[in-house]
């Protein structure tokens, strides 16, 4: 499997920094950690990921998946969403998004190994 380039999008950082772990420890690059839907699409547009792990719930005006169709309308970046937030209203949000996967909190590395096979 070829190393990936991700944006972690996370607003805890303790477990943005765990995120981030086990993608280098499954191989891949972590190009930037970010807060906020605005900060990722800004980074988004700027580094083009081949991945993105996002939260839903985050710091300032604009959700993970609000994040995600903004971004979406510009180019084709393959996401993972990872939340503790799993409620009828946030997956229907989610579902006119083009994404991967969905992962439950707290997430394991053999979770996110599956999801990013499935992502390659």
């Amino acid at each position: 499997m070829e190393t990936k380039k991700v944006l972690i999008v996370e607003d805890e950082m303790i477990i943005a920094m765990l995120i981030e772990r086990m993608v280098v420890n499954l191989g891949h690059e972590v190009i930037d950690k970010v807060s906020s839907g605005e900060d990722a699409i800004n980074k988004a547009l700027e580094h083009r990921p081949d991945l993105i792990l996002m939260d839903i719930r985050l710091k300032g005006e604009i959700d993970g998946i609000e994040a995600i169709s903004r971004i979406q309308e510009k180019m084709s970046i393959p996401v993972i969403y990872i939340s503790g937030n799993s409620d009828l209203a946030h997956q229907k949000k989610m579902n006119n998004t083009d994404y991967i996967d969905f992962l439950s909190k707290p997430i394991t590395e053999s979770e996110l190994s599956k999801s990013f096979s499935i992502a390659s």
